[in-house]
């Protein structure tokens, strides 16, 4: 791995200073964090919408934002119209549960398998595959618009999978565990022998971008769950592509260096953070901070008061019942209504 960090002197100093403006930015976002900004969960929610819309749409999805939204909004587990629904959902379901749950989710094979298996739950041509390496020879390809495709390089032969793999895990955990190299270069590191790798026939991609939101909050880069890194890949897909080539043209051989790659990644971060300091202050110059379906709860409740969480549901069913519980208790978070007794008695009023 070494050899894959020998860097130049011109691009050490160029790490250094994307690392330093990223961890100061760390060190202010604690502090916002910390005072639990009534404007987080509408970040949040921009960024999960963005993540999912983006990441899917470098590997080839049509959905736009807006798209993401409403299906999001309105979700039919039983029913999904295409692969693109399929897919969102899938992306949708885990990083949700990376969200919830990152500070459980080692970086093993076993917990890599459960991200993969739920990433492509509901994507049907993936069954056989879901959580298991590839038994099939794979090629990254890039997807454009107009449906052309170009094949980037080949990845890892299968019979290689497996001890590519541990040897990658194993030196992170120990990276990262032992301090010996700063998270940020680990956490690009082990991105970057994944997708060299690419251990499973479909899903890497968007695996590995899942996977480095998990990472960066284990390494207590919180920010990453209000902004989207996805948004700033997409933007950038065609650089994105010439990073990872630049060190896998010369893949197992004293040649392959992750320069290029070390410092689109640290570079994307950084634009990940510039736009959250916009979102940031856009919102918090807006007279109001709820979205739409937010509003349409308060309102419901302001004219119907005191409801319960059945009469939100069936009045608003356009949206998910788990959807409109995050949202009734954000509204209670923010003081804009009350929750009165427990259990089945607990019913809810306009906070006047």
């Amino acid at each position: 791995m070494e050899s894959k960090l020998s860097f130049n002197f011109k691009t050490n100093q160029e790490i250094l200073k994307l690392i330093g403006f990223i961890d100061r930015f760390k060190g202010r976002w604690t502090q916002v964090e910390g005072k639990g900004s009534r404007y987080l969960n509408e970040l949040r929610l921009i960024a999960t919408i963005e993540s999912i819309g983006s990441s899917t749409r470098i590997e080839g999805s049509k959905m736009s934002n807006e798209d993401v939204e409403d299906f999001v909004n309105a979700i039919k587990i039983s029913s999904f119209k295409s692969r693109d629904e399929q897919e969102v959902f899938g992306y949708y379901d885990t990083l949700n549960l990376i969200l919830e749950s990152y500070e459980s989710i080692s970086l093993s094979e076993n917990h890599i398998h459960h991200l993969h298996k739920t990433l492509l739950s509901k994507s049907s041509k993936d069954k056989r595959h879901r959580g298991k390496y590839k038994q099939l020879s794979n090629k990254v390809v890039a997807n454009y618009p107009n449906g052309k495709q170009k094949v980037i390089f080949n990845t890892t032969e299968i019979h290689l999978v497996n001890q590519e793999m541990e040897a990658a895990i194993k030196w992170t955990t120990s990276a990262i565990k032992n301090e010996e190299t700063h998270p940020l270069i680990a956490i690009a590191v082990f991105i970057y022998e994944f997708l060299s790798i690419h251990p499973y026939q479909d899903g890497n991609g968007r695996l590995s971008r899942l996977i480095t939101t998990l990472l960066l909050l284990q390494s207590n880069y919180d920010f990453v769950q209000y902004a989207s890194v996805e948004y700033e890949i997409e933007k950038q897909k065609k650089e994105y592509y010439k990073a990872l080539m630049a060190g896998q043209k010369n893949r197992y051989s004293k040649r392959e260096k992750i320069d290029k790659w070390m410092l689109f990644f640290l570079n994307t971060l950084k634009k990940t953070i510039v736009k959250l300091e916009s979102n940031y202050e856009q919102i918090k110059d807006k007279k109001s901070y709820l979205n739409t379906r937010q509003s349409d709860v308060l309102n419901f409740i302001k004219k119907n008061e005191p409801i319960k969480i059945s009469d939100l549901t069936n009045a608003l069913d356009a949206y998910t019942p788990y959807i409109l519980k995050k949202d009734m208790k954000y509204l209670v978070d923010e003081g804009l209504i009350k929750r009165i007794g427990k259990g089945k008695a607990t019913t809810y009023i306009f906070n006047q």
